[in-house]
């Protein structure tokens, strides 16, 4: 049996999801204001909001939320 031949050349172009750097600024009157930057690589590289974490992707920096819990013990009123 004679072998398959196989066509080579140009690959498929795959389409890239575009970037969402726009996500991480918001404009509030003549303000704009950034989402929070990694403090290793500086400002540009900006620090994802996952779960409880931020994580950078470029040098794996992460930080963890601290959880707020309430501390204070119910008070109890007893009234006769």
């Amino acid at each position: 049996m004679p072998k398959k031949s196989v066509k080579k050349g140009k690959k498929p172009h795959k389409n890239k999801p575009t970037s969402k750097k726009y996500t991480k600024y918001k404009i509030e009157g003549d303000k704009v204001t950034r989402q929070r930057f990694c403090p290793r690589c500086g400002p540009g590289v900006f620090l994802m909001n996952s779960q409880s974490r931020f994580y950078c992707g470029k040098c794996h920096y992460s930080e963890f939320e601290v959880k707020k819990q309430d501390t204070k013990p119910e008070e109890k009123t007893d009234k006769k």
